[in-house]
C-alpha cells in the first residue's frame, strides 16, 4: 500500500485547465513582447511601419554627389522581400541587369537580421553595411539598399523612390531605354493607384499578420480584399492598372500578389480569398510573371523559407509549408485583347 500511495504521489500532475491558463499566459507575454520588437504598434494594435531614412537621388542635376553611372552602384535585396524585389522587377524590365550589379542578403534568425553569405564591404551583416553608411544610424537595416561604390554609403533605402530612379535615370546605359514606366501623362493615376495599393494592399497585408488585437486586424483585413475586389473590378475593363502598357502602379501590386497565396493568404490570415480565385487579379498575376524575365526574379521557396521560417512569433514551429502548386502562373492569361477596341 506504501509503494501504491508513493507512485501516486510522483505521478501527481497540475491539473489541465490550470496548466494550459499557465501555458497561454506565459506565451501570450512573450509573444506580445516579441511582437512590439517585430511590429511596432498604435494603441489600437495596428501595425505601423517605420520610414526609411536614406533618401537620396540619383540624378543628372548640376551639383549631384550621385551622377547615373554604369558599375558605380549596387543594389543589396533579398529574395523573400516584396519591397526589395519591386527593384528586381524594374531592374530587369528597363535591362540594367549589366549595369546595376545585385547582391543577394539573407535572414538569420539568429542574427536577428539580413546576413551576406560573403562579406561585403568588409561587412558581415547588412547593420554593419548601415553603419559604415551611417556611423550613428539607429533604425532598421532594411533591404532594398542603393549603394554608392565611391562614396561608400547609401544613396536610398526607400523601394518606391528606388524604382523610379532606375526607370528614368538610367536609360542612357539600359538595354530597354525606351520603355516608360512612369510616363507624364499618367502620373497622376499611377500615383493615385499607389497611395490605395501601398495603405490597403502591399502594407495592408502586413498590418493584418501583424495586428496585435482583433478590432485591428477585422478593420484591416475588410480594407484588404475591398480594395481588392476594386482592382479586380478595374481589372475586367484594363489589361494593366493604367491602360495597355505595364506602370510602376503595377510592378509594386505585383511584388505583393505573387507571395498572397504561397504566404500572406495563411501566415498573414488574408485568408478570405486567395489571388488565383479572382477571375481578373487571378490573371493579371499570370500575365505580370509571363512577362520576359519577371519569372527570373521571383523565389516561391525563399518567400516561405524566410515568412514562414523566420518570423517566430507568427510561425513557432517554423514549419515550411509544402504548396501551393506555382506551375498555374504559367497557365494562359488571356489578357491581351482586354481594354482594346474591336
Amino acid at each position: 500500500m506504501k509503494e501504491e500511495n508513493l507512485n501516486k504521489k510522483k505521478g501527481k500532475s497540475l491539473p489541465p485547465k490550470l496548466i494550459i491558463k499557465l501555458g497561454k499566459f506565459v506565451w501570450t507575454t512573450l509573444w506580445h513582447m516579441m511582437m512590439s520588437k517585430l511590429a511596432p504598434r498604435n494603441k489600437s494594435g495596428e501595425y505601423i511601419r517605420p520610414n526609411s531614412q536614406f533618401r537620396n537621388f540619383v540624378g543628372k542635376e548640376d551639383g549631384n554627389l550621385y551622377p547615373p553611372a554604369t558599375g558605380r552602384y549596387h543594389l543589396y535585396v533579398g529574395m523573400s522581400c516584396p519591397w526589395a524585389h519591386r527593384t528586381l522587377v524594374v531592374r530587369s524590365l528597363k535591362g540594367l541587369e549589366d549595369v546595376i550589379p545585385v547582391s543577394i542578403v539573407f535572414p538569420s534568425p539568429i542574427e536577428g537580421g539580413w546576413v551576406f553569405n560573403q562579406e561585403e564591404q568588409n561587412c558581415r551583416t547588412l547593420a554593419q553595411l548601415y553603419e559604415l553608411a551611417a556611423p550613428n544610424y539607429t533604425g532598421r537595416s532594411t533591404v532594398p539598399v542603393l549603394w554608392d561604390k565611391e562614396t561608400k554609403t547609401i544613396v536610398n533605402n526607400e523601394s518606391a523612390e528606388i524604382i523610379v530612379m532606375l526607370n528614368s535615370e538610367f536609360n542612357d546605359f539600359a538595354k530597354n531605354p525606351t520603355l516608360n514606366l512612369y510616363p507624364e501623362e499618367l502620373k497622376e493615376k499611377i500615383d493615385w493607384w499607389n497611395e490605395k495599393i501601398y495603405h490597403s494592399v502591399n502594407n495592408g497585408v502586413y498590418r493584418c499578420g501583424f495586428a496585435q488585437t482583433q478590432e485591428a486586424y477585422n478593420q484591416v483585413c475588410d480594407e484588404l480584399f475591398a480594395t481588392l475586389d476594386e482592382i479586380d473590378a478595374a481589372l475586367s475593363t484594363s489589361r494593366y492598372l493604367c491602360g495597355d502598357n505595364v506602370t510602376l502602379a503595377d510592378v509594386r501590386l505585383f511584388t505583393t500578389l505573387f507571395r498572397f497565396d504561397s504566404a500572406y493568404y495563411g501566415l498573414f490570415k488574408c485568408n478570405r480569398r486567395r489571388i488565383q480565385d479572382y477571375h481578373n487579379l487571378g490573371a493579371y498575376l499570370r500575365d505580370m510573371y509571363q512577362l520576359p524575365g519577371i519569372a527570373d526574379t521571383c523565389d516561391v521557396e525563399s518567400v516561405k523559407q524566410d515568412y514562414y521560417g523566420n518570423l517566430f512569433p507568427l510561425n513557432p514551429g517554423s514549419i515550411i509549408p509544402a504548396g501551393p502548386d506555382m506551375s498555374s502562373l504559367l497557365e494562359p492569361h488571356n489578357r491581351g485583347m482586354i481594354g482594346k477596341a474591336e
